[in-house]
C-alpha cells in the first residue's frame, strides 16, 4: 500500500511538472522569451495563468512604487495575482528598456530564495494557531448576524423594483423571474389569471393541481414585487412547489436550464387550463405563453441523397458557445449544418441541413450552451469563451421568406472566408517563422540579430602595473587563443570584400597588420565574461553591412504583414456588411435581458441584467439588491474571457412590436396603477404583508435599544477594572443606566479637569469656590470648543481625547454639553485637595438642581452611547491595524469587521460621528486577501491537518465576511477583490494533479462561496482592548497612523 501511495505521488508530481513545462513551452512560443527563469517567474506571479503571465510579459507597465507591508492606499490591481507575487518595483519590459529587462531576469533567479524564506514564515505563522482551528467545530452554515445589520434599510425606496431573497442555491430563480417579471405583458397574464369555479372543483389531476398552485404562488408573489414596501421579498411557497419536482432540492445546485424549462412547461400547462374552455386541449395556438414565447422553424436538408422537410416548434432556442465570436456566428452555426453547396453532378452530398425560421415570437430567448461533459475527467466544464452580442440584432438573415438572398450572400461569404484563410496561412509563416518545434515571428528575429550585432563589449584595459605582473606565458597563450578568431575574421572581411567588389569599387585594402591592430583586443579571462551576448570580434564595416541588410529585410516583411492585415481587415468588413442592406434589417430585436453565470459547471452564482424602460437605463438584479448599471459592466459580466462570468441566456423582444411587451405609458411609478387595478384579495394580501413589514421593522428597533446598553455595560464593567486596580470607586447618586456612561466618560477625562481646577486657585483664594467654579467651567469650555473647531490631520483626532470634542463637532445640544462638562467636575475622582473637593461638591450639588424638564435625559444618555460606541470602534481599528501589521491577519480581519459593522451604525446618524470607513475597509480588503492566499495554499497541499486549517479559514472567516460585505453597500474595490478571491478557488475545479477527495470538499465550499445568498451571519466580537486614558488612545492612534503612512511598523505599549 505504501508502495503504490508513493507511486502516486510520484505520478502526481510528474503530472504537474509536465504541465508546467507545457505552460513554459507556450509562454516561449507566444512571447519570443528564451530565458526559462524569466519565464517562470512571470507564470509564477500570474498564479498559473497564461493569458495574465502573458499581459505580464508583454504590456508596457509604468513603474509603481514598492509594496510595503502597510500599504497606503487601494490601486487599481489591488487584489490581482500579479500585485501580490511581486513585491519589487514594475519593471519597464518593452525594448528600449535592456536595463531592466536585465534586472527582471536576475530578479527572476534570485525569487525561488526569497518565496521559500516568505513560505516558511507563512507555515510557522500557521502551525501556532493549527491545534485551535482543529478543535474549532465545524459549521454547516454561518452564523447569525443578521440578514441586514442596517435594518431601517428593509424599506423599499419609492417605486424602485424590489429585490428577492435567496433562499439557499436558488438565486437562478430570482435571475429568471426577474427577467420576466419586467416583460408587462407576462406579468398581465400572471396577475390576470383566473379559472372558472367549476374548472376548479372539477381539476383532478395531481399535475393540474400543482400548475395551479403555481400560478397561485406566483400571482402573490407578483402582487408584492408591485406593491410591497420591503426592499425585497421572499419567494419561497413557489420555490417549495418547484423544488418538489426534483429528488435533492437542498443538497445542490439544480440545473438551472432544466429548472427554467420546467417552470415555463407548468406556466404553460397552466394557462392551457384556461384556454382549454373555449377549445381543444390539443390546440396551443391560442395559449398565451405559446404565443409570447414560441415560435417555429423550417428544417430542410439532404441525408444520404434524400431530401427532407420538417416544421418545429421551438421555446429557449439553444445556440452553442465554443468556436464562435458572437452572437450571429452562433446563429449561422445553428441555422446551417453540414455540406449544403451544389456539389459537381457525380458527387452526391451525403447530409446537410439548413433551418429557417418561419415565426418569431414577441419574445426572442436564446440559450447559450456554456457547458459541456469532458470525457477524460468525467464532469461537466463551463466554457469561459468570450461571445460578444449587440443591443440590438435583426432577425431577417434567418427568416425563410428570405431564403433566396441569404443563400446568395452566404455563398459570397464563404468564398470571402477562404481567401481569408489563405491571408491567414500567409501571414503565419510570418509570425511562427523557422524549421523547428519552436517558432517565433520573423521581424522580432531580425530585431534581436540586430541588437546582437550592434553590441558592442567593453573594452578592458590593463593597468601598467597589471601588464608588468602579467608572465610572458600567459601573454603568449592570451595571443594564441585570440590569433584563430583574428585569422578568422579577417579572412571573412576579405571574402565580404570581394563580393562588394562585383558591383562596387573596391577600396584599397588596408595592410593585414594594420586591419589586425584596429581589431578591438577583449579580454576572455573568466571573471570578466560580459553579462550580454555579443559579437568577439566584428569590424565597423561588417556591422554596417548587418545592419542596413536586417533593417531593409525588417522593414520589408514588416510591410508584407502589414499589407495581409489590411487585406484580411477589409474582406471582413466586406463580410459583416454583407447582410447591412436595409433590406434585411425589418425585423429588430433589442436586448431586454441577460442571465449571468459566475463559476463553475457545478458550482455557481446567477443575476441577471434588465433593460428598464422608464428610467433608460440597465438595472443589475442579484438576489436582494437592485442596483443601476451600465452596458459596460453588462459587457464585463457577460462576455466571458476574462473571468468566470459569463452570460447564459439573452432575452430579446420585437422592437416593432414592442406595445405588446411594454407598457404604452412607459413611465415610472406605473407600479402603483397596476396595484390599483389588482383584484381585492391580491390588495388585501399586499396591504398585510406592509402591516407585519411595520410590525417587524417596530421589532427590531426594540431589540436594538436593548442591545446598544448590554454592549455599553461590557464598556463600563471593563472600565470599573481599570478604577478598581487605583483602589478607586464609581460615583453614585444617580441612576445607573443613564449615569454610568456619563461618569465613566469624566473619569477619563478626569486629568484635564484636575488641571483645569488647578488654573483657578486666584480665583478661589480671593472670590470663593462658587467663582472658581464658574472660571473653570468658562475656562474649559473655551478650550474644548477651540480644539473642536481644528482642522483634523491623518495622525491627529481631536475627538479622541475628550467626549466634549466630539459632541461640539457633531452639534450635540447646549443642555446635553454642560451637563457633560458640569458633571466633569462632580466626579468623586477629584478628590485631590481641599480646593477639588469643595470645587466638586458644588458640582454635585448643582447637578442635583438639573431636572427632567431641563435636560432630555433619554437623549443625554444616547449622546453618550455614541461616544461610547465611537471610542470603541477607535480601539478596534487601531487594534486591527496593528495585528495586520504584524502579520496576524485573522485576529486582525474580526477586528476590522467588527469595526466597520459598528462604524457603519454611527454613521447612519451623522458623517462626523464614526471614524473613516474607507480605512477599515482599505484594510479589511486586505486581510481578507491575505486570508484567502493562506487558506487556498493550505488546502492545496493536501496535508491533512492543513487542509483542515485552510477550509476553516474560509468557512469561519472569508466567507461570513464576504456575505457581509455583498449584503451591505458593496463598493468597486471590494467587488474586485471578491471577484479575484472567488477565482481563485474557481481555477482549482477540474485540475486533474487534485485528487477527488478535494475536489468533493472544493464542491461542497464553491457554492456558499460564490453565491451570497441569505445565509445568517454572525461573527463573534473579538477581545476587548481598553486604553487606560484619552492620552493614551491619542497616542496610539498617532504611532499607527504614522506607521501606515509609509514608517515601519510600530507596537504601542
Amino acid at each position: 500500500m505504501t508502495a503504490e501511495l508513493q507511486a502516486t505521488a510520484e505520478g502526481g508530481g510528474a503530472s504537474r511538472r509536465t504541465n508546467c513545462q507545457m505552460l513554459l513551452n507556450r509562454l516561449q512560443e507566444i512571447t519570443g522569451i528564451q530565458d526559462a527563469s524569466f519565464l517562470h517567474a512571470a507564470l509564477k506571479a500570474a498564479n498559473g495563468d497564461l493569458t495574465d503571465a502573458i499581459s505580464f510579459l508583454t504590456e508596457e507597465r509604468a513603474k509603481e512604487p514598492a509594496q510595503e507591508a502597510v500599504a497606503v492606499e487601494p490601486s487599481n490591481c489591488e487584489g490581482s495575482a500579479v500585485g501580490k507575487e511581486l513585491p519589487t518595483n514594475a519593471i519597464d519590459l518593452t525594448p528600449d528598456n535592456k536595463d531592466d529587462l536585465q534586472a527582471v531576469i536576475a530578479l527572476s533567479l534570485l525569487e525561488p530564495l526569497e518565496v521559500q524564506a516568505v513560505e516558511r514564515d507563512a507555515n510557522r505563522a500557521h502551525k501556532g494557531n493549527a491545534a485551535d482551528n482543529k478543535n474549532r467545530p465545524k459549521r454547516k452554515r454561518c452564523e447569525v448576524w443578521g440578514e441586514n445589520p442596517k435594518q431601517n434599510e428593509w424599506r423599499r425606496v419609492d417605486d424602485w423594483p424590489v429585490g428577492m431573497k435567496n433562499i439557499g442555491n436558488t438565486c437562478w430563480f430570482s435571475a429568471v423571474i426577474q427577467s420576466l417579471f419586467q416583460l408587462p405583458e407576462f406579468r398581465r397574464l400572471v396577475l390576470g389569471y383566473a379559472l372558472p369555479q367549476s374548472m376548479l372543483e372539477n381539476c383532478r389531476s395531481r399535475s393540474e393541481k400543482r400548475n395551479i398552485a403555481l400560478m397561485q404562488e406566483l400571482q402573490c408573489l407578483f402582487a408584492l414585487m408591485l406593491g410591497t414596501q420591503r426592499k425585497f421579498v421572499d419567494p419561497t411557497a413557489a420555490l417549495e412547489l418547484l423544488k418538489g419536482a426534483f429528488k435533492s432540492p437542498d443538497e445542490q445546485q439544480q440545473d438551472v436550464s432544466e429548472v427554467t424549462h420546467k417552470l415555463l412547461d407548468w406556466l404553460e400547462d397552466a394557462f392551457q387550463l384556461s384556454v382549454n374552455t373555449n377549445s381543444s386541449p390539443q390546440d396551443k395556438s391560442e395559449n398565451p405563453m405559446v404565443q409570447l414565447f414560441y415560435g417555429t422553424f423550417l428544417t430542410e436538408g439532404v441525408h444520404e441523397g434524400k431530401t427532407f422537410s420538417r416544421i418545429e416548434t421551438f421555446g429557449q432556442y439553444p445556440l452553442q458557445v465554443n468556436g464562435y465570436r458572437n452572437l450571429n456566428e452562433c446563429l449561422e452555426g445553428a441555422m446551417v449544418e453540414g455540406e449544403m453547396e451544389p456539389l459537381p453532378s457525380d458527387q452526391l452530398v451525403k447530409y446537410g441541413q439548413e433551418r429557417w425560421f418561419t415565426k418569431l415570437p414577441p419574445v426572442l430567448t436564446f440559450e447559450l450552451s456554456r457547458f459541456e461533459f469532458n470525457q477524460s475527467l468525467g464532469q461537466p466544464e463551463k466554457i469561459h469563451n468570450k461571445l460578444e452580442f449587440s443591443q440590438m440584432i435583426y432577425m431577417d438573415r434567418y427568416l425563410y421568406s428570405n431564403k433566396e438572398i441569404i443563400q446568395r450572400k452566404r455563398v459570397e461569404t464563404r468564398k470571402l472566408r477562404k481567401e481569408i484563410a489563405v491571408l491567414q496561412q500567409k501571414l503565419e509563416r510570418y509570425v511562427k517563422y523557422g524549421s523547428g518545434s519552436s517558432r517565433f515571428p520573423l521581424p522580432d528575429m531580425m530585431q534581436y540579430v540586430l541588437e546582437f550585432a550592434s553590441t558592442k563589449l567593453p573594452l578592458v584595459v590593463p593597468s601598467a602595473q597589471d601588464s608588468q605582473r602579467m608572465p610572458a606565458q600567459s601573454q603568449v597563450e592570451c595571443c594564441s587563443l585570440n590569433e584563430p578568431l583574428r585569422q578568422n575574421s579577417i579572412r571573412k572581411k576579405e571574402s565580404t570584400e570581394s563580393i562588394e567588389g562585383a558591383t562596387s569599387t573596391v577600396v584599397n585594402p588596408l595592410p593585414q597588420q594594420e586591419r589586425m591592430n584596429k581589431l578591438p583586443q577583449p579580454s576572455y579571462l573568466p571573471a570578466e565574461i560580459p553579462e550580454c551576448p555579443a559579437p568577439h570580434v566584428a569590424t565597423e564595416e561588417e556591422v554596417s553591412l548587418v545592419r542596413t541588410c536586417l533593417q531593409r529585410w525588417k522593414s520589408e516583411i514588416e510591410q508584407d504583414m502589414q499589407e495581409l492585415k489590411d487585406c484580411t481587415t477589409r474582406l471582413n468588413q466586406s463580410i459583416d456588411q454583407m447582410y447591412g442592406d436595409p433590406v434585411l434589417c425589418q425585423v429588430p430585436y433589442h436586448l431586454h435581458a441577460v442571465l449571468v453565470h459566475e463559476g463553475q459547471a457545478n458550482a455557481g452564482h446567477y443575476w441577471a441584467y434588465v433593460y428598464d424602460q422608464p428610467r433608460k437605463s440597465w438595472l443589475k438584479y442579484n438576489d436582494i439588491s437592485v442596483t443601476e448599471s451600465s452596458w459596460e459592466e453588462l459587457e464585463r459580466d457577460s462576455y466571458g474571457g476574462l473571468r468566470n462570468a459569463s452570460a447564459y441566456c439573452l432575452m430579446y423582444i420585437n422592437d416593432k412590436l414592442s406595445h405588446y411587451v411594454a407598457d404604452d405609458a412607459s413611465e415610472v411609478g406605473n407600479f402603483q396603477r397596476e396595484v390599483e387595478a389588482l383584484p381585492p384579495e391580491l390588495q388585501n394580501y399586499i396591504q398585510e404583508d406592509n402591516w407585519r413589514l411595520e410590525q417587524e421593522v417596530e421589532e427590531w428597533e426594540q431589540e436594538q435599544s436593548c442591545k446598544i446598553p448590554q454592549i455599553e455595560s461590557s464598556v463600563n464593567s471593563a472600565s470599573q477594572d481599570f478604577t478598581s486596580e487605583s483602589g478607586q470607586d464609581q460615583p453614585l447618586g444617580c441612576e445607573h443606566s443613564i449615569c454610568s456612561l456619563s461618569s465613566e466618560h469624566a473619569r477619563i477625562a478626569k486629568d484635564q479637569t484636575a488641571q483645569a481646577i488647578a488654573n483657578t486657585a486666584d480665583a478661589y483664594e480671593k472670590n470663593g469656590v462658587e467663582a472658581a467654579l464658574s472660571e473653570a467651567f468658562r475656562e474649559e469650555y473655551s478650550r474644548l470648543y477651540l480644539l473642536a473647531k481644528e482642522t483634523p490631520t491623518p495622525q491627529n483626532d481631536p475627538r479622541l481625547q475628550h467626549v466634549l470634542i466630539y459632541f461640539l463637532q457633531n452639534g450635540a445640544p447646549k443642555q446635553v454639553v454642560e451637563r457633560t462638562l458640569l458633571e466633569q467636575f462632580a466626579d468623586k475622582n477629584l478628590s485631590y485637595d481641599e480646593r477639588s473637593i469643595s470645587i466638586m461638591q458644588v458640582a454635585q450639588a448643582k447637578l442635583k438642581e438639573i431636572g427632567p424638564d431641563d435636560v432630555n435625559m433619554e437623549e443625554y444618555k444616547k449622546w453618550h452611547e455614541n461616544y461610547s460606541l465611537f471610542r470603541k470602534v477607535s480601539v478596534y481599528l487601531l487594534t486591527g491595524l496593528e495585528l495586520y501589521q504584524n502579520r496576524k491577519y485573522q485576529e486582525a480581519l474580526t477586528y476590522l469587521v467588527y469595526a466597520y459593522q459598528s462604524n457603519a451604525t454611527l454613521l447612519m446618524k451623522g458623517p462626523n460621528r464614526g471614524v473613516d470607513e474607507s480605512l477599515i475597509a482599505l484594510y479589511r480588503r486586505k486581510c481578507l486577501l491575505k486570508l484567502n492566499d493562506m487558506a487556498a495554499a493550505l488546502f492545496v497541499s493536501r496535508a491533512e491537518a492543513d487542509v483542515v486549517e485552510g477550509t476553516n479559514i474560509l468557512n469561519d472567516l472569508i466567507i461570513p465576511c464576504m456575505h457581509l460585505i455583498i449584503n451591505n453597500d458593496i463598493s468597486k474595490d471590494d467587488l474586485d477583490a471578491i471577484e479575484v478571491m472567488r477565482n481563485r478557488w474557481c481555477s482549482y475545479l477540474g485540475q486533474e494533479d487534485m485528487d477527488a477527495n478535494l475536489q468533493l470538499k472544493l464542491g461542497e465550499l464553491l457554492p456558499r462561496l460564490l453565491d451570497s445568498s441569505a445565509e445568517v451571519i454572525i461573527l463573534k466580537e473579538p477581545p476587548k482592548i481598553r486604553p487606560n486614558s484619552p492620552y493614551d488612545l491619542c497616542s496610539r492612534f498617532a504611532a499607527v497612523m504614522e506607521s501606515i503612512h509609509g514608517a515601519s511598523p510600530v507596537t504601542v505599549k
